[in-house]
């Protein structure tokens, strides 16, 4: 028995979700369908637990920053299982809702893995079909394992979440989000941390900022490493040591490794061969800029594609191509360009639009650079030394905004507002033009000479 739909869409993540329901929101007959967790890596393994961690971190940090200011404040180690128990049932909350308002839109819930067998039909784990003449491909990605010895004796970024306890010393190889990210956060939960990176960290981002963030991790006590080439692990009585061909001998030991050597999509069950959908030397789904495949009517978004990996970014391409499909919006695409980003370090980097480095290759002597550096009067208060950087990025005479940076508390709150300005094509006079307010650290976006 096959049953008939307008969608299909493969996978209940960030991109699947926004798709399904602005397409039913549309008239759309609507089938989602999802084997595991509705709210994908971003609800479960991702985003919102991380980020409840940061903010368990950042408490942490501030209870120390209370005693400085005069509190009789006594700051003890966090109970993790009571912390991951909380952290559960916020989660929990999230997925029901997300169950309650599928059912409300009128959205088939299917919870089951499925396959193409033909361009217009997916079978399902208990041999039913479904056929729709649109399929949308949204099934995300997975951490990155990598065939080493010992590689099993470390964790990946889904395993830091069942975690009891804090381990009293951590290696992270990587240098990416995720890398500076749990650097950041497990060093204020009182681990002991080493970074060990093949090269800079977040290539990504404005190489001076990034240099800002390694000497904020190192007034930390991050030890961050360069240059290395971790070929294996293994277990001593001292704990796990790394082997690195870098240097002579191994590192460590420790009490834990995590593992951020990146992301793989999740295309191999899905049969994309039958179908014959391209897909690049990673595996990713290629999609053009309308979030089209190769085939008609089989779509991509989110992870699978590889095309910035951030939650908002699929959400907002979902919800374009549904526009598109069946809103009568032809036109409706997401635009990739000037996509904000941040990484939730300690403390928080952001980005907008170009680095220097992108706006020198592409602009030459017409760059501009403002910068202001600063400490934020919470972090002098308490004897802080660090400060805060901020960069523009002009171009040409009238100075048109082409890059915004942040790196400094609050960065991350602040980047939302500045980015829709960004986009809108500021000048720098425009920001002249805006009273500042005072005391903040927004207010040295508007102030840079």
């Amino acid at each position: 028995m096959t049953a008939s739909h307008d969608l299909i869409v493969l996978g209940a993540g960030s991109g699947g979700l926004a798709t399904a329901f602005r397409a039913a929101r549309h008239g759309a007959r609507v089938a989602l369908v999802e084997p595991r967790e509705l709210g994908g890596t971003c609800v479960h393994r991702g985003c919102v637990p991380k980020k409840a961690m940061w903010i368990a971190a950042q408490w942490a940090q501030e209870q120390r920053w209370a005693t400085a200011l005069g509190f009789d404040a006594q700051p003890g180690p966090l109970d993790w299982r009571h912390f991951r128990e909380v952290r559960v049932a916020y989660i929990g909350g999230i997925d029901r809702r997300y169950a309650e308002r599928l059912e409300q839109a009128g959205v088939e819930l299917v919870r089951q893995a499925a396959r193409f067998v033909a361009t217009d039909t997916v079978e399902l784990a208990d041999g039913h079909r479904a056929q729709a003449p649109h399929v949308v491909i949204a099934t995300g990605a997975r951490p990155r394992r990598l065939d080493l010895p010992g590689f099993d004796l470390g964790l990946v970024s889904d395993d830091i979440f069942a975690l009891d306890a804090a381990p009293a010393r951590v290696a992270i190889v990587g240098g990416g989000y995720v890398a500076s990210e749990f650097a950041g956060l497990l060093r204020a939960l009182g681990c002991s941390v080493e970074m060990l990176a093949r090269e800079r960290l977040l290539g990504g981002f404005d190489a001076e900022l990034v240099r800002a963030l390694r000497e904020h991790m190192h007034g930390q006590g991050i030890a961050v490493q360069l240059d290395t080439d971790v070929r294996g692990a293994r277990r001593t009585d001292d704990g796990i040591v790394l082997d690195d061909a870098a240097v002579a001998g191994t590192r460590g030991p420790y009490d834990a490794v995590l593992w951020a050597v990146g992301r793989v999509p999740n295309t191999e069950s899905l049969g994309l061969d039958t179908v014959r959908v391209k897909r690049d030397d990673k595996g990713h789904v290629t999609t053009d800029a309308w979030q089209d495949t190769n085939v008609a009517g089989i779509h991509a978004v989110g992870d699978v594609t590889g095309r910035h990996a951030l939650t908002p970014v699929a959400v907002a391409a979902g919800r374009a191509l549904a526009d598109r499909l069946f809103g009568g919006q032809d036109e409706s695409r997401l635009d990739y360009r000037n996509i904000p980003s941040v990484v939730f370090s300690k403390p928080p980097l952001g980005r907008v639009g170009l680095t220097e480095e992108e706006a020198r290759e592409r602009h030459g002597d017409a760059v501009r650079i403002h910068c202001s550096r600063f400490t934020p009067m919470a972090w002098a208060l308490v004897g802080k030394r660090e400060q805060s950087l901020m960069k523009l990025v002009c171009v040409g005479e009238d100075e048109r905004v082409v890059g915004i940076h942040l790196l400094g508390a609050s960065a991350d709150e602040m980047l939302q507002g500045f980015a829709v300005a960004l986009k809108r094509g500021i000048r720098k006079r425009d920001l002249d033009a805006t009273v500042a307010i005072h005391p903040t650290s927004a207010e040295e976006l508007v102030l840079m000479d």
